[in-house]
């Protein structure tokens, strides 16, 4: 358990305790929050609920706060607990326990930061992330999806989820006859045959490269059959190349997935008639102007939206399903056929006006809304040097993953496109994300755990360390020697992951990560300045060994959180 909720519930014992006493009157205790102060000063972790608790004690909150502080429950892990101005009780952990706590650390190895919940607390989880329309190369909108739902995704998994990662594919209706239209016509010209290029087609090197590729690959092929069967072929072939150079692209970010699930199942499979029939029991459809509308309106929404366009306005009857037809149908997939405890759907800010559309379609076929979870993303804006970045050069259209991968590195890009709350449009610096310096927040971080590493390695080389597996033995160093402020202070920062992870899962907020990583890398600079890990004096071999634990510890901690990231952990820079 968190020490933050054993602090919880002996907050609660503190009260109950006090009722018993007659310290306090008798009244309902409600949840009970532990939160760390803002000033150090004021101790370790702290709980306002005496100011809440006024009017059901009848008592000021400072008086509930001191009551509550003379009635705590002695515990090893703490110090000192103070009622203090206008209604907090302060906690102070014991200085002995908090350096016992690295042992702790070292055992638990790479899991450590992981948080386990009650058995009926954890979750059949499912993120789906990127989801790009599969008709073109990815770009920095879609790195950001990415990062976002795989480090969320990673999370989920330490905080005892069980989760799925899912990527779903755009591959039905008018953009995919657009889509081979662009290919037919680039396919042709490339055989030296005179095509028009459609007019809303995909403008773009990458089609024009695509036409080449089929025309190599293929030869007159697809001149030889109908054109309507051959746009056909050739939507669904483009679609197959894209979604292949997206899982490379991917995989050098280390995003993955576990399901790449086609929109168009959900029509060929017979789902949206099943679920359309489900809308149309319960009299939320209605026809006008020839085409088939989802009667949002019934359910508070301030406008219906159209399920199926007229046939007057599509002909192909393939093509008038509109996504939002396509999405209620994913919905129930979801939450009802997979039986998915959450969905959580990861989405570029542009989609905003959808998120209350299917919401409603949710609630509209009987399932709790609170279960579709939809993470809104701002746009990234790509800057050199202080200057916007619109056009690429070598694609001739934007800037996509592969390129920035190919500048920066895929630690930057993972770290730096979740460094910032994801409803924060952002500006990605592609000369700082070059920056060997601090200045740079990854090559921080990392500087820090190779650091340590080096400092394990000269270890080994003075003979202060014969073998780092001695470190998880008590026998390889007393940790009660750990009493430097500084000492102190790092351990604190280590003892912050997992409640990071907590919050992270919690909230839906990977930022949080980044941010902690920063911390404590820069906490851990601070340690090492001002104590000296491995020392050639033998009078200090005892503080040696105990240091050389301490900064395991903060190691094992700074790569969890990269991990957790997705981003590397070297051992050299």
């Amino acid at each position: 358990m968190l020490i933050k909720n054993q602090l919880a519930a002996l907050v609660k014992d503190a009260i109950i305790a006090a009722q018993n006493s007659g310290a306090l009157p008798a009244f309902a205790i409600p949840d009970v929050y532990i939160e760390r102060p803002q000033r150090k000063e004021l101790g370790d972790y702290s709980c306002s609920l005496p100011l809440k608790l006024a009017r059901a004690a009848k008592r000021a909150p400072l008086e509930i706060a001191q009551a509550i502080a003379a009635h705590f429950p002695r515990a090893e892990a703490i110090a000192q607990v103070e009622g203090a101005p206008p209604g907090f009780v302060n906690i102070t952990l014991n200085d002995a326990w908090i350096a016992r706590q690295v042992e702790t650390i070292l055992a638990q190895g790479a899991r450590y930061g992981d948080v386990e919940p009650a058995r009926r607390d954890a979750l059949r989880i499912q993120v789906e992330y990127v989801s790009a329309n599969p008709t073109g190369p990815l770009h920095i909108g879609g790195g950001r999806n990415g990062a976002l739902g795989d480090t969320l995704a990673n999370v989920l998994n330490a905080a005892g989820h069980n989760v799925q990662r899912e990527f779903y594919i755009n591959d039905n209706g008018t953009q995919v006859r657009l889509f081979g239209e662009s290919i037919f016509a680039r396919y042709a010209q490339a055989l030296g045959r005179d095509e028009s290029f459609p007019e809303k087609g995909y403008q773009g090197a990458y089609v024009i490269e695509m036409g080449k590729q089929i025309a190599r690959e293929h030869n007159e092929k697809f001149l030889r059959i109908p054109r309507a069967q051959a746009v056909r072929e050739l939507g669904r072939l483009g679609i197959a190349i894209v979604l292949d150079n997206y899982a490379k692209t991917l995989a050098r970010m280390g995003v993955r997935f576990d399901n790449w699930f086609s929109e168009r199942s959900l029509h060929e499979s017979g789902l949206f008639a099943q679920v359309f029939q489900i809308l149309q029991d319960k009299g939320l459809t209605a026809e006008k102007d020839g085409a088939t509308w989802f009667a949002a309106q019934e359910l508070g929404e301030d406008k219906d939206a159209v399920l199926i366009r007229s046939p007057q306005v599509i002909a192909e009857p393939d093509e008038r399903p509109t996504y939002l037809a396509s999405d209620v149908a994913y919905v129930w997939n979801k939450l009802v056929v997979r039986n998915f405890d959450r969905a959580i759907y990861i989405w570029g800010a542009d989609h905003h006006g959808d998120v209350p559309r299917v919401l409603a379609a949710t609630r509209a076929l009987g399932l709790d809304p609170a279960r579709a979870i939809i993470i809104l993303h701002q746009f990234v804006n790509l800057k050199r040097g202080g200057e916007l970045i619109k056009m690429s050069k070598r694609a001739g259209e934007f800037v996509t993953m592969d390129e920035l991968l190919d500048e920066v590195g895929a630690d930057a890009v993972r770290f730096m496109l979740i460094a910032q709350h994801a409803n924060t449009t952002m500006d990605f610096d592609l000369e700082l994300a070059k920056k060997q310096s601090d200045e740079n927040p990854v090559f921080y971080v990392q500087y820090a755990h190779a650091r340590i590493s080096s400092i394990l390695k000269k270890a080994i080389e003075s003979g202060a360390l014969s073998d780092p597996s001695t470190l998880l033995r008590a026998s390889g160093g007393d940790v009660a020697l750990l009493t430097h402020p500084a000492e102190l202070d790092l351990i604190r920062e280590i003892l912050r992951l997992p409640e990071i992870v907590e919050l992270v899962a919690a909230k839906l907020e990977p930022h949080h990560l980044p941010h902690y990583a920063i911390s404590l890398a820069g906490i851990f600079h601070a340690f090492y300045k001002q104590c000296r890990v491995v020392s050639s004096d033998p009078a200090d071999a005892a503080i040696t060994r105990a240091r050389l634990k301490l900064v395991a510890a903060a190691q094992n901690a700074l790569a969890r959180t990269l991990n957790l990231i997705g981003v590397r952990a070297p051992e050299t820079m």
